[in-house]
């Protein structure tokens, strides 16, 4: 079957079925894998210098790992029957997308604070969040499902579309591995800021084309709804580089600049507050209907991506 037509149907799954996360789920099994060798490589390195090499043979045994055993399933089904093995295709390239997902989860949080119920938003954010949830308020809640909606549409969708359309199931399912030992393993603590830097800066490196595709499609995408494109490409060109990351900063700028807020601001990790960078203008405070207008504009990216993906490989082939 041709990929085009596997990525639409995988991508069309998820839109109808959302992405459970079940024991059997790859990217469970991904984390699984992780956990593993991180303790088990804690065992035999215990130095910074160490660590730092584990951190490498770590990224590459699971990412390696992943796509290759992705590759083998796949034509191990394929030969016993075709079928089977498009089957087993699609669905992997299904598990690799979270477009419902993200959209069902900021959905949640909004109904919840349209019922004044701040608890139940807290609960609900602090699933999608690493932030600290407990104390933020409804504005401070709105911002979170606005950054955290607008970041994901990148790396949740757009970067595996990217990867599939370019390697099929194996290279968007190796993505998934890459993504997810950054959101392991990836941080600047104590404890990983060894073992995780080079997760974090392969993570960086992965995202980095799909991220600016990303973004001119989430400036297209905005044009269409009627926001304000020329605020978002404004935004993106001042504020973007602001970000700690080298991708994030991308779909958030433009969200910012298009729907004439600003994102960033303090926030507190593990009882430690922080601050990022601020982006856009505040032209006016953040409201409820920012997190749907924000979840649209993240459909409207990831559909463009679909589209305009599905006609330059048909160009091209």
């Amino acid at each position: 079957m041709n990929i085009g037509i596997s990525i639409l149907l995988a991508f069309l799954l998820d839109i109808i079925l959302g992405d459970p996360r079940r024991p059997t789920h790859p990217v469970v099994l991904i984390g699984r894998f992780i956990s593993f060798l991180e303790n088990c490589l804690r065992t035999v390195f215990k130095t910074s210098k160490g660590l730092k090499a584990a951190g490498i043979i770590l990224w590459v045994i699971v990412v390696f790992t992943v796509y290759f055993a992705t590759f083998f399933i796949i034509k191990t089904a394929s030969n016993f029957n075709w079928f089977l093995g498009q089957i087993i295709n699609i669905w992997l390239l299904y598990t690799a997308f979270a477009l419902k997902n993200l959209s069902e989860e900021a959905f949640k949080i909004f109904e919840e604070l349209k019922k004044n119920n701040i608890e139940g938003a807290r609960k609900r954010l602090s699933f999608i969040v690493g932030r600290d949830t407990v104390n933020l308020d409804s504005r401070e809640i709105c911002r979170a499902v606005v950054e955290t909606v607008a970041e994901n549409t990148m790396d949740g969708i757009i970067s595996p579309l990217f990867y599939a359309f370019i390697g099929g199931a194996p290279l968007a399912l190796a993505y998934k591995a890459i993504n997810t030992l950054d959101s392991m393993v990836g941080y600047k603590n104590e404890r990983y800021k060894d073992l995780g830097w080079f997760s974090a800066k392969m993570d960086d490196i992965a995202n980095f084309i799909p991220a600016r595709i990303g973004g001119l499609l989430m400036l297209l995408a905005s044009f269409l709804m009627r926001l304000n494109t020329r605020g978002g490409l404004k935004t993106l060109i001042s504020d973007a580089k602001k970000h700690e990351s080298p991708n994030s900063g991308i779909p958030e700028a433009i969200t910012a600049g298009v729907l004439g807020i600003r994102l960033g601001g303090y926030n507190s990790y593990g009882g430690v507050m922080s601050f990022r960078e601020y982006m856009g203008e505040n032209f006016r405070e953040i409201v409820l209907e920012d997190i749907k207008t924000t979840v649209k504009l993240s459909i409207l990216t990831s559909i463009l991506g679909l589209i305009i993906g599905e006609v330059i490989r048909c160009a091209i082939l």
